[in-house]
């Protein structure tokens, strides 16, 4: 295996990890097992001020990809993920393959699949869940597809209010958005792509008001996808309700550019600091098939910064000699070896960013390292090809703590991060595996506990 280039901090204070004894877990599919090489949390780097545990490592949702995922006031996780069966037959734009729902109430330990009903589709929660103060638990679907009126979109809420035992929904929900272009573009794989995406997270503001962000695409956004032809590059916006979650309107345009990244500007997750300098502040993080890409807000959502590059322990997407040799030979999709003279394809990406606050005031970001861009599946050997976490004690300002979860392996590099009822416990999800027929698959998850050093 080629060996990592990054050399370990000097600690001025010991960081230790303490790793679980992580067994391997059996799974209700005979092809979904754990490596037999367990996967062990690598400090990339820290100021020694916090000190993390992690817990046993578990598959929860065999043959799952790409999580997303709710832990509740009770501690109930609720997990989603995508399942190698193709999405049913629908008049409204569903994921190309179906969604599995599951339901810990015991930390992860043992798992409820929450079934369809007969002949539905379902959420796709990618789009974004909550539970607000009251209890109430509200998700959206990941698509807002054409309304009836120019420049209206049409989303699907779901709603629980015992705790995702029973799900009521879907409920069509209007959203205003002037200027926007449904049409015109493919997604990713080069389907028509009539829709706009919501991701990641919901909030609830201190007045109730609740906010959620999206990519799409306004009018006169026709920059074309590097990544794909079809596919133009993409902004990221926000959306305000003031009746939860019934009734949106656009806010802002929180991103857009269209020289940035190979996709513009898409997967956004945002998080509202509530201590310290920034109190207040809204911070977003966003994929643009590039480095990550970063913007705040002091104003509640209206305005937002200049968006500029967020790189995490030194994980420069674009340092290509640093995996051009173990590449040497190799060819892309369109079978042009991967080399110095091929810089589009052997360049890295960092995907799917989530980002909480603990209740403590310390940040997480979770996200993926992709390296290279696309043939990271076929050759996955080099130590930054995997899944990340970073913690932050200013509130967003820098990033001292990065502990990469796993590496060198097959994952689709998404990931998602929860705090658990406890204080400084968060319960984290990502997955092994890909989409290739035969290919071993699964959602796995494990919790971290996290205390600090008093400054």
């Amino acid at each position: 295996m080629f060996r990592s280039q990054i050399k370990m901090p000097t600690f001025a204070i010991l960081l230790w990890v303490v790793c679980g004894a992580i067994a391997v877990a059996e799974s209700s599919s005979a092809d979904a097992k754990l490596e037999a090489t367990p996967h062990k949390p690598e400090v990339l780097e820290s100021d020694g001020k916090l000190r993390l545990e992690f817990g046993e490592e578990r598959v929860v949702l065999p043959r799952g990809l790409q999580p997303s995922m709710l832990v509740t006031h009770s501690g109930a996780i609720v997990l989603q993920g995508q399942v190698p069966e193709k999405s049913l037959p629908s008049n409204r734009m569903a994921y190309p393959w179906a969604m599995s729902t599951r339901v810990s109430r015991d930390g992860g330990l043992n798992w409820t699949d929450n079934p369809l009903k007969q002949g539905e589709n379902g959420l796709d929660m990618e789009g974004g869940i909550v539970q607000l103060r009251d209890g109430t638990i509200l998700s959206l679907d990941t698509y807002i597809v054409p309304g009836e009126r120019p420049e209206e979109g049409v989303g699907q809420l779901y709603t629980s209010h015992d705790d995702w035992r029973t799900v009521s929904g879907p409920t069509d929900v209007v959203f205003e958005l002037p200027g926007i272009e449904f049409y015109g573009s493919s997604d990713d794989g080069g389907r028509p792509h009539a829709a706009q995406r919501l991701h990641r997270r919901i909030l609830e503001m201190p007045n109730g008001d609740l906010l959620c962000t999206f990519y799409g695409w306004l009018k006169g956004d026709d920059s074309p996808s590097t990544y794909r032809p079809t596919m133009k590059k993409s902004r990221v916006m926000l959306a305000r309700s003031s009746d939860k979650g019934l009734h949106w309107k656009l806010l802002a345009s929180i991103a857009a550019d269209g020289a940035i990244g190979t996709e513009g500007f898409g997967e956004p997750v945002i998080c509202r600091v509530s201590k310290g300098p920034h109190a207040g502040r809204l911070i977003c993080l966003m994929r643009t098939g590039r480095e990550l890409r970063e913007s705040h807000s002091d104003d509640g959502g209206s305005t937002w910064s200049a968006h500029a590059a967020r790189v995490f322990a030194g994980l420069d997407v674009y340092k290509t000699e640093l995996w051009t040799k173990m590449l040497r030979g190799a060819k892309d999709f369109s079978g042009k070896p991967l080399d110095e003279n091929n810089p589009e394809e052997l360049r890295g990406a960092v995907v799917d960013p989530d980002l909480i606050e603990l209740r403590s005031g310390v940040l997480v970001a979770a996200f993926g390292v992709r390296v290279p861009q696309k043939l990271c599946w076929q050759h996955p050997e080099h130590p930054w090809n995997g899944n990340y976490l970073a913690f932050s004690r200013d509130h967003g300002d820098s990033w001292s703590t990065v502990v990469r979860m796993t590496s060198g392996v097959l994952t689709t590099h998404y990931m998602a991060a929860e705090e658990t009822p406890r204080d400084n416990e968060l319960y984290v999800t990502y997955d092994l595996g890909g989409w290739s027929k035969g290919m071993r698959r699964d959602i796995v998850g494990r919790s971290v506990k996290v205390s600090a050093d008093a400054d």
